[in-house]
């Protein structure tokens, strides 16, 4: 099955984030898209999720052991 591709506008509802931050994840690549135009990116569901993933806390603070 195909990759859903969704929009910057669908990413910031499921995220709870202007579009505007999802513009800036993807201008410092953090969130891998792809440039249909200069102003047009699609993110597919797979790097939403692999997007989160590194993002999950499992409660530690970074340098915690």
């Amino acid at each position: 099955m195909a990759d859903e591709l969704l929009t910057v506008e669908e990413v910031a509802e499921i995220l709870k984030l202007h579009v505007d931050t999802v513009r800036r994840y993807i201008r410092e690549k953090k969130l891998r898209s792809i440039k249909l135009s200069n102003t047009a990116h699609r993110i597919r569901r797979s790097e939403l999720d692999r997007f989160l993933k590194e993002r999950e806390s499992n409660g530690e603070q970074k340098g915690d052991k």
